[in-house]
């Protein structure tokens, strides 16, 4: 297969492709996302992946596989990124309180030596319980999520927030080894 770079600064992500028995590199992508889209759709998502993955292959001179990755919690059709403070956190997590919502995860792999490309999305679903204003608060102070997608980190929320959960796990949690497999092999 070769050299694999990982087009992100995510521990979340590189944690996943060593759990996955992946050796690699991290390069994280100088792609600066544009933050001017509200409404989602996956013709969006997956170019943002793709271009996270171009950004990072136009800086090297070697043969690799390069992976881009972006995860998007969607409730409603609306994209709900990173929070910028604790306050926008706290109001994401009111809006998912006692909801379903979709957490989708791109993924994007480009072979350099043989310019073969591909990408893919992976949609998990997540329904939380009723959740007090004490509850968001306490999680939003003590976990810090203004770098997560949706305000949140499904691995580190305490009983009482999930109620529920469909599709693969690691991909709400930043990258679906069975689809990244998939994709690798079919570019190699």
């Amino acid at each position: 297969m070769g050299k694999i770079i990982l087009a992100s600064s995510s521990p979340r992500r590189a944690d996943i492709l060593k759990e996955s028995g992946y050796c690699y590199e991290i390069i994280p992508s100088p792609y600066e996302e544009p933050h001017t889209r509200a409404v989602f759709s996956y013709d969006y998502i997956e170019n943002l992946a793709y271009n996270k993955a171009k950004a990072v292959l136009l800086l090297l001179d070697e043969p690799a596989m390069i992976i881009g990755a972006d995860t998007m919690v969607v409730v409603d059709n609306d994209i709900l990124e990173k929070p910028h403070d604790n306050a926008e956190a706290c109001k994401m997590l009111k809006r998912l309180s006692g909801r379903k919502h979709k957490v989708v995860t791109a993924i994007a792999v480009i072979n350099r030596k043989t310019g073969k490309e591909i990408k893919q999305s992976v949609t998990s679903e997540v329904e939380f319980y009723p959740l007090s204003e004490e509850q968001i608060n306490n999680y939003v102070t003590q976990f810090k999520p203004l770098d997560k997608a949706g305000a949140y980190g499904i691995q580190e929320l305490p009983d009482g927030f999930v109620k529920s959960y469909t599709g693969s796990l690691k991909n709400i949690i930043g990258l679906c080894p069975v689809a990244l497999e998939r994709l690798l092999t079919e570019v190699s």
